[in-house]
Protein backbone atom coordinates (compact mmCIF):
# COMPACT_ATOMS: atom_id res chain seq x y z
CA UNK A 1 0.00 0.00 0.00
CA UNK A 2 4.02 6.53 -4.12
CA UNK A 3 5.03 9.16 -7.56
CA UNK A 4 7.73 14.56 -16.69
CA UNK A 5 6.15 14.52 -19.56
CA UNK A 6 5.08 11.15 -20.98
CA UNK A 7 3.70 10.19 -24.33
CA UNK A 8 0.65 7.99 -24.11
CA UNK A 9 2.58 5.30 -25.95
CA UNK A 10 4.88 4.92 -22.95
CA UNK A 11 2.03 3.69 -20.79
CA UNK A 12 -0.26 1.89 -23.17
CA UNK A 13 0.38 -1.23 -25.26
CA UNK A 14 2.02 -0.51 -28.58
CA UNK A 15 1.27 -2.18 -31.87
CA UNK A 16 4.97 -2.00 -32.70
CA UNK A 17 6.14 -4.35 -29.96
CA UNK A 18 9.48 -5.98 -30.56
CA UNK A 19 10.90 -3.81 -33.34
CA UNK A 20 14.57 -4.61 -33.87
CA UNK A 21 15.62 -1.01 -33.22
CA UNK A 22 14.69 -1.02 -29.54
CA UNK A 23 14.34 -3.12 -26.44
CA UNK A 24 10.84 -3.90 -25.21
CA UNK A 25 10.27 -3.63 -21.46
CA UNK A 26 6.90 -4.45 -19.87
CA UNK A 27 6.03 -3.34 -16.31
CA UNK A 28 3.37 -5.39 -14.53
CA UNK A 29 2.09 -4.89 -11.00
CA UNK A 30 -0.22 -3.27 -8.49
CA UNK A 31 -0.49 0.15 -6.84
CA UNK A 32 3.07 -0.06 -5.48
CA UNK A 33 4.19 -0.08 -9.12
CA UNK A 34 1.55 2.23 -10.59
CA UNK A 35 2.33 5.16 -8.29
CA UNK A 36 -1.26 6.30 -7.59
CA UNK A 37 -0.82 9.87 -6.32
CA UNK A 38 2.91 10.57 -6.70
CA UNK A 39 2.79 12.45 -10.01
CA UNK A 40 0.53 13.55 -12.82
CA UNK A 41 -2.00 10.88 -13.88
CA UNK A 42 -1.05 8.81 -16.92
CA UNK A 43 -3.04 8.88 -19.12
CA UNK A 44 -3.82 12.49 -18.22
CA UNK A 45 -7.02 13.62 -16.54
CA UNK A 46 -9.73 13.99 -19.16
CA UNK A 47 -8.03 11.62 -21.62
CA UNK A 48 -10.54 9.18 -23.09
CA UNK A 49 -8.00 6.35 -22.78
CA UNK A 50 -7.99 6.50 -18.96
CA UNK A 51 -8.65 3.03 -17.57
CA UNK A 52 -9.03 3.50 -13.81
CA UNK A 53 -5.67 1.93 -12.94
CA UNK A 54 -4.13 5.11 -11.47
CA UNK A 55 -0.67 4.99 -13.05
CA UNK A 56 1.22 8.25 -12.62
CA UNK A 57 4.40 10.01 -13.59
CA UNK A 58 7.18 9.67 -10.99
CA UNK A 59 6.29 6.04 -10.32
CA UNK A 60 9.42 3.90 -10.39
CA UNK A 61 8.73 2.55 -13.93
CA UNK A 62 8.53 6.13 -15.20
CA UNK A 63 11.71 7.13 -13.36
CA UNK A 64 13.55 4.08 -14.70
CA UNK A 65 12.33 4.85 -18.23
CA UNK A 66 13.75 8.36 -17.95
CA UNK A 67 17.02 7.09 -16.50
CA UNK A 68 17.44 4.66 -19.39
CA UNK A 69 16.83 7.51 -21.84
CA UNK A 70 19.41 9.78 -20.19
CA UNK A 71 22.02 7.00 -19.94
CA UNK A 72 21.09 4.85 -22.93
CA UNK A 73 22.09 1.32 -23.75
CA UNK A 74 23.04 0.24 -27.26
CA UNK A 75 19.34 0.55 -28.22
CA UNK A 76 16.47 2.63 -26.82
CA UNK A 77 14.24 0.97 -24.24
CA UNK A 78 10.49 1.22 -24.82
CA UNK A 79 8.27 0.88 -21.74
CA UNK A 80 4.76 -0.57 -21.75
CA UNK A 81 3.34 -0.04 -18.26
CA UNK A 82 0.05 -1.81 -17.51
CA UNK A 83 0.31 -1.88 -13.71
CA UNK A 84 -3.00 -1.29 -11.97
CA UNK A 85 -4.19 -0.31 -8.51
CA UNK A 86 -5.80 -3.20 -6.59
CA UNK A 87 -4.38 -5.82 -8.96
CA UNK A 88 -3.91 -9.30 -7.52
CA UNK A 89 -1.52 -11.97 -8.80
CA UNK A 90 -4.19 -13.62 -10.93
CA UNK A 91 -4.97 -10.27 -12.62
CA UNK A 92 -1.52 -10.41 -14.17
CA UNK A 93 -2.03 -13.60 -16.13
CA UNK A 94 -5.54 -15.02 -15.89
CA UNK A 95 -8.36 -12.88 -14.48
CA UNK A 96 -9.85 -9.66 -15.77
CA UNK A 97 -9.92 -6.79 -13.26
CA UNK A 98 -12.49 -4.19 -12.26
CA UNK A 99 -10.54 -0.92 -11.74
CA UNK A 100 -11.94 1.24 -8.95
CA UNK A 101 -10.14 4.55 -9.30
CA UNK A 102 -11.84 7.40 -7.42
CA UNK A 103 -10.23 9.91 -9.80
CA UNK A 104 -12.69 11.19 -12.40
CA UNK A 105 -14.52 7.87 -12.70
CA UNK A 106 -17.12 7.35 -15.47
CA UNK A 107 -20.46 8.84 -14.48
CA UNK A 108 -18.94 9.72 -11.10
CA UNK A 109 -18.96 6.10 -9.91
CA UNK A 110 -15.59 4.40 -9.21
CA UNK A 111 -17.18 1.01 -9.90
CA UNK A 112 -18.24 1.89 -13.44
CA UNK A 113 -14.80 1.62 -14.98
CA UNK A 114 -14.77 -0.98 -17.78
CA UNK A 115 -13.19 -4.32 -16.93
CA UNK A 116 -9.59 -4.64 -18.13
CA UNK A 117 -7.92 -7.74 -19.51
CA UNK A 118 -5.14 -9.58 -17.64
CA UNK A 119 -1.95 -7.54 -17.72
CA UNK A 120 0.11 -9.86 -19.92
CA UNK A 121 -2.63 -9.61 -22.55
CA UNK A 122 -2.88 -5.83 -22.27
CA UNK A 123 0.88 -5.53 -22.61
CA UNK A 124 0.97 -7.89 -25.61
CA UNK A 125 3.73 -10.05 -24.18
CA UNK A 126 5.33 -12.14 -26.89
CA UNK A 127 8.57 -13.72 -28.01
CA UNK A 128 9.71 -10.18 -28.88
CA UNK A 129 9.50 -8.93 -25.27
CA UNK A 130 13.00 -8.40 -23.88
CA UNK A 131 12.44 -7.74 -20.18
CA UNK A 132 9.49 -7.94 -17.76
CA UNK A 133 9.31 -6.40 -14.29
CA UNK A 134 6.53 -7.43 -11.93
CA UNK A 135 5.57 -6.23 -8.44
CA UNK A 136 2.44 -7.95 -7.15
CA UNK A 137 0.92 -9.85 -4.24
CA UNK A 138 0.25 -7.46 -1.35
CA UNK A 139 -3.46 -6.97 -2.09
CA UNK A 140 -4.01 -10.47 -0.68
CA UNK A 141 -2.55 -9.53 2.71
CA UNK A 142 -5.04 -8.37 5.36
CA UNK A 143 -3.87 -4.78 5.87
CA UNK A 144 -7.25 -3.18 5.21
CA UNK A 145 -9.05 -5.91 7.11
CA UNK A 146 -6.79 -5.37 10.12
CA UNK A 147 -7.66 -1.69 10.15
CA UNK A 148 -11.36 -2.53 10.15
CA UNK A 149 -10.90 -5.14 12.88
CA UNK A 150 -8.96 -2.69 15.03
CA UNK A 151 -11.78 -0.18 14.73
CA UNK A 152 -13.97 -2.87 16.32
CA UNK A 153 -11.33 -3.47 19.05
CA UNK A 154 -10.46 -6.91 17.68
CA UNK A 155 -7.01 -8.47 17.34
CA UNK A 156 -6.02 -9.07 13.74
CA UNK A 157 -3.42 -11.64 14.74
CA UNK A 158 -5.95 -13.67 16.69
CA UNK A 159 -8.65 -13.32 14.03
CA UNK A 160 -6.44 -14.61 11.19
CA UNK A 161 -4.71 -17.13 13.42
CA UNK A 162 -8.06 -18.77 14.23
CA UNK A 163 -10.46 -17.38 11.62
CA UNK A 164 -14.20 -18.01 11.56
CA UNK A 165 -15.54 -20.54 9.09
CA UNK A 166 -15.22 -19.35 5.50
CA UNK A 167 -12.35 -16.93 6.21
CA UNK A 168 -8.80 -17.72 5.06
CA UNK A 169 -6.17 -17.84 7.77
CA UNK A 170 -2.98 -15.92 7.09
CA UNK A 171 -1.17 -19.21 6.50
CA UNK A 172 -3.74 -20.21 3.88
CA UNK A 173 -3.45 -16.80 2.22
CA UNK A 174 0.32 -17.11 1.96
CA UNK A 175 0.10 -20.67 0.60
CA UNK A 176 -2.35 -19.46 -2.04
CA UNK A 177 -0.12 -16.51 -2.95
CA UNK A 178 2.88 -18.82 -3.35
CA UNK A 179 1.00 -21.13 -5.72
CA UNK A 180 -0.43 -18.20 -7.69
CA UNK A 181 2.96 -16.50 -7.92
CA UNK A 182 4.59 -19.65 -9.25
CA UNK A 183 1.87 -20.05 -11.89
CA UNK A 184 2.23 -16.39 -12.81
CA UNK A 185 5.97 -16.67 -13.43
CA UNK A 186 5.38 -19.84 -15.45
CA UNK A 187 2.84 -17.96 -17.59
CA UNK A 188 5.12 -14.96 -18.11
CA UNK A 189 7.96 -17.21 -19.26
CA UNK A 190 5.62 -19.17 -21.50
CA UNK A 191 4.16 -16.02 -23.09
CA UNK A 192 7.46 -14.13 -23.37
CA UNK A 193 9.98 -16.98 -23.75
CA UNK A 194 12.98 -14.76 -24.51
CA UNK A 195 12.33 -12.14 -21.81
CA UNK A 196 14.42 -11.65 -18.69
CA UNK A 197 12.01 -11.55 -15.75
CA UNK A 198 12.62 -9.28 -12.76
CA UNK A 199 10.43 -9.46 -9.66
CA UNK A 200 10.16 -6.49 -7.31
CA UNK A 201 9.52 -6.93 -3.59
CA UNK A 202 7.76 -4.56 -1.21
CA UNK A 203 9.32 -1.78 0.87
CA UNK A 204 9.43 -1.47 4.66
CA UNK A 205 5.85 -0.30 5.11
CA UNK A 206 5.82 -0.97 8.86
CA UNK A 207 8.29 -0.07 11.63
CA UNK A 208 10.73 -2.66 12.93
CA UNK A 209 9.08 -2.24 16.34
CA UNK A 210 5.30 -1.89 16.52
CA UNK A 211 5.66 0.23 19.64
CA UNK A 212 7.31 2.92 17.48
CA UNK A 213 3.93 3.77 15.99
CA UNK A 214 2.07 6.55 17.72
CA UNK A 215 -1.26 5.86 16.04
CA UNK A 216 -3.37 8.53 14.43
CA UNK A 217 -4.64 8.96 10.91
CA UNK A 218 -1.24 9.89 9.46
CA UNK A 219 0.09 6.51 10.57
CA UNK A 220 -1.83 3.27 11.20
CA UNK A 221 -4.78 4.53 13.19
CA UNK A 222 -5.87 2.20 16.00
CA UNK A 223 -3.93 -0.92 14.87
CA UNK A 224 -2.16 -2.20 17.98
CA UNK A 225 1.64 -2.58 18.29
CA UNK A 226 1.17 -6.36 18.59
CA UNK A 227 -0.76 -6.50 15.34
CA UNK A 228 1.76 -4.21 13.65
CA UNK A 229 4.58 -6.61 14.58
CA UNK A 230 2.50 -9.55 13.36
CA UNK A 231 1.72 -7.85 10.05
CA UNK A 232 5.39 -6.98 9.53
CA UNK A 233 6.88 -10.38 10.35
CA UNK A 234 4.17 -12.89 9.45
CA UNK A 235 2.61 -11.07 6.48
CA UNK A 236 4.86 -8.49 4.77
CA UNK A 237 8.26 -10.10 5.30
CA UNK A 238 6.76 -13.51 4.60
CA UNK A 239 5.39 -12.22 1.29
CA UNK A 240 8.77 -10.86 0.29
CA UNK A 241 10.35 -14.23 1.09
CA UNK A 242 7.76 -15.99 -1.06
CA UNK A 243 8.55 -13.63 -3.94
CA UNK A 244 12.28 -14.08 -3.44
CA UNK A 245 11.98 -17.87 -3.26
CA UNK A 246 9.75 -18.27 -6.30
CA UNK A 247 12.01 -15.90 -8.23
CA UNK A 248 15.06 -18.04 -7.44
CA UNK A 249 13.20 -21.23 -8.32
CA UNK A 250 12.38 -19.81 -11.76
CA UNK A 251 15.91 -18.53 -12.39
CA UNK A 252 14.83 -14.88 -12.36
CA UNK A 253 16.13 -11.71 -10.70
CA UNK A 254 14.72 -10.28 -7.46
CA UNK A 255 14.85 -6.59 -6.54
CA UNK A 256 14.94 -6.03 -2.77
CA UNK A 257 12.91 -2.89 -2.10
CA UNK A 258 12.77 -3.56 1.64
CA UNK A 259 16.32 -3.27 2.96
CA UNK A 260 17.03 0.26 1.70
CA UNK A 261 13.70 1.56 2.99
CA UNK A 262 14.04 0.42 6.62
CA UNK A 263 13.77 3.50 8.83
CA UNK A 264 11.44 5.25 6.40
CA UNK A 265 8.24 3.39 7.25
CA UNK A 266 4.78 4.82 7.86
CA UNK A 267 5.52 5.51 11.54
CA UNK A 268 8.62 7.67 11.02
CA UNK A 269 8.44 11.49 11.05
CA UNK A 270 6.85 12.99 7.95
CA UNK A 271 10.15 14.53 6.81
CA UNK A 272 11.76 11.08 6.50
CA UNK A 273 8.64 9.01 5.79
CA UNK A 274 8.53 7.08 2.50
CA UNK A 275 5.16 5.45 3.18
CA UNK A 276 2.08 7.62 3.63
CA UNK A 277 -0.39 6.56 6.33
CA UNK A 278 -4.15 6.27 6.25
CA UNK A 279 -4.07 10.00 5.61
CA UNK A 280 -1.01 11.55 4.00
CA UNK A 281 0.42 13.97 1.49
CA UNK A 282 -0.73 13.47 -2.09
CA UNK A 283 -1.39 15.39 -5.27
CA UNK A 284 -4.57 17.52 -5.29
CA UNK A 285 -6.45 15.21 -7.66
CA UNK A 286 -6.39 12.42 -5.04
CA UNK A 287 -9.49 12.09 -2.76
CA UNK A 288 -9.60 13.09 0.89
CA UNK A 289 -12.04 10.40 2.08
CA UNK A 290 -10.98 6.73 2.32
CA UNK A 291 -13.19 4.21 0.50
CA UNK A 292 -15.60 1.86 2.18
CA UNK A 293 -16.92 4.29 4.78
CA UNK A 294 -13.80 4.25 6.98
CA UNK A 295 -14.22 6.93 9.66
CA UNK A 296 -11.26 9.13 8.75
CA UNK A 297 -11.71 12.68 7.47
CA UNK A 298 -8.32 13.37 5.93
CA UNK A 299 -9.43 16.80 4.73
CA UNK A 300 -9.85 17.91 8.35
CA UNK A 301 -6.08 17.60 8.86
CA UNK A 302 -5.11 18.86 5.41
CA UNK A 303 -4.31 15.40 4.07
CA UNK A 304 -5.48 12.93 1.41
CA UNK A 305 -6.62 9.32 1.74
CA UNK A 306 -3.30 7.66 0.95
CA UNK A 307 -3.92 4.33 2.74
CA UNK A 308 -0.37 2.99 3.26
CA UNK A 309 1.17 3.70 -0.14
CA UNK A 310 4.68 4.78 -1.13
CA UNK A 311 5.28 8.45 -1.76
CA UNK A 312 7.57 10.00 -4.33
CA UNK A 313 10.64 9.50 -2.11
CA UNK A 314 10.14 5.74 -1.98
CA UNK A 315 9.59 5.49 -5.73
CA UNK A 316 12.79 7.51 -6.18
CA UNK A 317 14.54 5.00 -3.90
CA UNK A 318 13.16 2.00 -5.81
CA UNK A 319 13.96 3.39 -9.27
CA UNK A 320 17.78 2.94 -9.28
CA UNK A 321 17.42 -0.58 -7.86
CA UNK A 322 15.05 -1.57 -10.65
CA UNK A 323 17.03 0.32 -13.29
CA UNK A 324 20.19 -1.56 -12.36
CA UNK A 325 18.37 -4.87 -12.70
CA UNK A 326 16.88 -3.88 -16.08
CA UNK A 327 20.26 -2.73 -17.37
CA UNK A 328 21.99 -5.90 -16.23
CA UNK A 329 19.29 -8.07 -17.80
CA UNK A 330 19.45 -6.31 -21.15
CA UNK A 331 23.24 -6.10 -21.28
CA UNK A 332 23.45 -9.80 -20.49
CA UNK A 333 21.54 -10.44 -23.70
Amino acid sequence: MGLSVLAAAVLLPSAAVGSTGRYEWVALGDSYTAGLFVGAPRPALGDTSRDGCDRTANSYPDLVRRGLAVRPLDKPVHLTDVSCDNAAVENVTRDRQQPTSPVQPPEGDPYRWPMVDPQIRRAQLSDRTDVVTVGIGAISLPFGECLELSLSHMSCREYYGHPPQGVESLGAKLARIRAEYSRMLDAIHRTAPHAKVITVGYPAVLPEQGSACGGGATQLGPISPTDIDWLREDALKALNEIIRGETADHGDRYVDRYTSSVGHDVCTPEATQWIEGICGDAAPFWPTMPPGGLPFDCAAIGKRATLLHPNAREHANAAPLVERAVRDALLEG
